[in-house]
């Protein structure tokens, strides 16, 4: 580890830790060696004290042994691995050993003055053993992760080699038998992937995995559909190079998707993120205010170069053609005063160094260097404004979809003047849209927020010249359906963008409000049946006003419900516990259900909404997994209350589950599908708001419980006749927090490490 996970540098193992799951897993057995090697400090024990640590030592012991047990049945299915895990197997299995004979009652010495007696007389001992049993522990960790990497490697190979196959396809027989195996593998692939982005620590990793998973998702329909059209006109130029467009961005993606978890040092991977003006005013605001504890920190030269680099990143706001007149005067008015003001920091600055008593920044110093920062300050405020001003703009008059309509009639007319015509506007437009996602970038604030806007640019710019290639080929062949088809396709995408593009603006507001973004659970998609080689699929269906009407008071109940959820989840003090960031996604999802009775948002049609009822299901299903485990620590009348509350949101997830896959026909078995999902969904979050806050006020109670057993504050009075047998729970498997070997299993479960291949 770079670092351990509890920030113990002690326990150094030289290893990395990339993953959330493997951290958290080590985290509780830093936090037990810690408690074994604190109370050494003490020598002298009383007996019941002395019990209680020999438990401790022989619970360890045990839930090595049992975990080193899951690493070789992993290391007999991995013959890759198998000396590598074997060996960090033996020594994880050597020193939970020692630390079992090191806490053992027999070897200890007693003391006949004071009926106490004498443990750990082997400080160096226990101290060597902990270390090999954490850095033994977290090689069979990251060993078994390497597994998982090797899973998703192999799925996109699969992916791959079927992509190929359907790439030279002749005819549709063949294609359509293809295909079919290519949407169960790329399902299989959304799962290890999405599974790989949750438990990414790093954001920026996370946010380019989402982008790379993003383009796959929509890309598998394209495919399907670019395919048919070149098979349906073979001779046809620009359907050919509209299909090639599509397997090319689906095989960049791919690549992308390995890179990220290989970490492989690509041309392609780590890709510097252009400078932003953002980070370019936080250092150089920085470097300002260090001038407060040390006056010889940076060179005035330097202060100015960093200055004019920071004006001339402006240019992509001043040089830009649809900057108005009067925007561009305050950015240039605005940059002016900063070199005012940063030259008159200089110059109290030069004053200051040649005091032989100043040491530190002076009076006058100080009022230049607050000035400074000001200035920058209302630079960046005037470019968000600009930048987010000329984003909503967009989005307004995009919204209307203008030219894709107009290409749409002129391409079934067989009018190729007109499409051509169109395909400049749209080019246009999509000018315009890449523009405004580089200047979003400049003000995103965070860095996962400039992947994003970078990824839309991507996409605005690939998928442009994709829209004007389909209305060519259906201007070319009219009467075809599978060109109009393919056009529609195309045309939803960049409309899907378009609302991608709004949620990232309003992130983006958020960050520079100083607001917790909400966050959007990623849909995972392709899903069994969305894009099955058939394409019979239910007819989507928009509501009418009666019936969005009527709905309103329940999408109203539903915004209240996940409003009061999210107040819920930021009591916690661990907002990345499982059943927190659970909670949240299940909010999100209501949230959007919320917004499509009011006939906004992403979901557009009944079989959106029916999807997201799914994806919600299976979200609420991993939220029961999570609380199941996190019942493992709770004593018998706890565990009781969560249990009963777990089970009834089991079999509402599961009612949800089944009544948005059961098929309806008619527009009203459709509005009653619509109605049962939507209250099924006000049922769960009901459930889920009753669990939070207990879940909450238990959890606080035992993570109080685990610090006060590993304070060194008198640990001896604090025990009582209940202490040993918790702690004896604790250590044999009944705490997911503690380092049992229920904890490890179902870290190794999740990771799908057993599984037969």
């Amino acid at each position: 580890m770079a670092s351990s996970p509890c920030g113990n540098s002690n326990f150094d193992s030289g290893l990395e830790i990339k993953t959330r799951s493997v951290e958290q897993t080590l985290i509780p057995l830093v936090s037990q060696i810690t408690t074994l090697i604190n109370h050494k400090d003490k020598p002298k024990k009383s007996e019941r004290t002395l019990a209680a640590i020999h438990r401790v030592g022989q619970a360890v012991s045990v839930a090595v042994g049992r975990f080193v047990a899951v690493g070789e049945a992993i290391a007999t299915e991995n013959q890759e691995l198998k000396d590598e895990m074997g060996q960090a197997c033996f020594e994880a299995r050597r020193a939970g050993d020692a630390i079992a004979q090191l806490t053992d009652v027999g070897s200890v010495v007693s003391s006949q003055s004071d009926g106490r007696v004498t443990v750990f007389s082997d400080r160096t001992g226990m101290v060597k053993a902990a270390r090999l049993l954490l850095s033994s522990v977290t090689k069979v960790l990251v060993l078994a992760d390497r597994i998982v990497i090797k899973q998703i490697i192999t799925s996109r190979n699969k992916v791959l080699v079927t992509l190929d196959h359907l790439e030279r396809v002749s005819t549709f027989q063949e294609f359509v038998q293809i295909f079919s195996q290519f949407g169960n593998e790329m399902v299989e692939f959304a799962h290890l992937t999405g599974d790989r982005q949750n438990d990414l620590k790093d954001e920026k990793k996370k946010a380019r995995m989402a982008a790379a998973r993003a383009v796959l998702e929509k890309c598998t329909m394209m495919l399907l559909t670019a395919s048919k059209t070149c098979l349906r006109h073979p001779d046809c130029e620009s359907a050919r190079i509209n299909k090639d467009a599509v397997f090319h961005r689906m095989r960049c993606a791919l690549e992308q998707v390995i890179e990220i978890v290989t970490e492989a040092r690509s041309c392609g991977e780590n890709k510097i993120l252009p400078a932003s003006i953002y980070n370019g005013i936080k250092d150089f605001k920085s470097s300002v205010e260090c001038l407060r504890e040390n006056l010889y920190s940076l060179s005035p030269q330097g202060m100015g170069s960093q200055l004019e680099a920071l004006v001339e990143r402006t240019e992509d706001f001043t040089d830009s053609a649809y900057t108005s007149h009067e925007q561009r005067q305050a950015i240039l008015g605005l940059c002016q005063l900063a070199r005012q003001d940063t030259q008159q920091l200089v110059h109290a600055w030069v004053e200051a160094q040649q005091s032989v008593h100043a040491k530190e920044a002076t009076e006058d110093m100080e009022v230049a260097i607050l000035k400074t920062c000001q200035s920058v300050s209302d630079l960046r405020r005037e470019l968000h404004k600009v930048a987010v001003v000329r984003a909503s703009d967009l989005l307004k008059v995009h919204g209307e979809q203008l030219p894709l309509r107009a290409l749409k009639a002129a391409g079934a007319e067989g009018n190729l003047e007109a499409v051509a015509e169109y395909s400049h506007t749209l080019t246009e437009q999509k000018e315009q849209l890449v523009e405004t996602c580089r200047l979003l970038c400049h003000v995103s604030g965070t860095e996962p927020l400039e992947i994003t806007c970078i990824h839309a640019e991507e996409t605005f710019h690939v998928i442009g010249p994709q829209i004007i290639s389909a209305a060519q080929t259906l201007a070319l062949h009219p009467s075809s359906k599978i060109a109009k088809e393919n056009l529609e396709v195309f045309c939803e995408a960049w409309e899907s963008q378009l609302c991608d593009m709004a949620l990232l603006l309003r992130e983006i507001n958020d960050v520079f409000e100083g607001r917790r973004g909400d966050k959007r659970p990623y849909l995972s998609l392709p899903r069994p049946g969305k894009h099955s080689a058939n394409l019979k699929t239910a007819k989507a269906v928009k509501l009418d006003a009666e019936e969005q009407t009527s709905m309103a008071k329940l999408g109203l109940e539903l915004r209240l419900l996940s409003s009061d959820v999210d107040t819920e989840v930021e009591k916690w003090e661990e907002q990345e516990h499982d059943i927190v960031r659970q909670s949240q996604s299940l909010a999100s999802m209501a949230y959007n259900m919320h917004l499509f009775t009011r006939g906004e948002g992403l979901l557009k049609t009944t079989l959106d909404l029916f999807h997201q009822a799914e994806v919600l299901s299976e979200e609420g299903l991993q939220l029961c997994s999570s609380l199941r485990t996190f019942s493992t620590q709770l004593v018998d009348e706890e565990k009781s209350v969560v249990m009963t509350e777990m089970e009834k949101l089991v079999a509402l997830c599961q009612q949800l589950q089944m009544g948005a896959k059961t098929p309806v026909q008619g527009k009203t078995a459709t509005f009653q599908k619509v109605d049962s999902s939507i209250q099924t969904t006000r049922a769960i979050l009901t459930v889920v708001l009753s669990l939070l806050p207990f879940c909450n006020k238990l959890n606080r109670k035992y993570k109080s419980e685990r610090s006060s057993l590993g304070s060194p504050q008198d640990w001896r009075e604090r025990q009582d006749a209940s202490t040993p047998v918790k702690e004896e729970g604790a250590l044999n498997g009944k705490s997911s927090n503690g380092f049992g070997v229920k904890s490890l299993e179902q870290h190794m479960a999740s990771l799908n490490l057993l599984e037969s291949k």
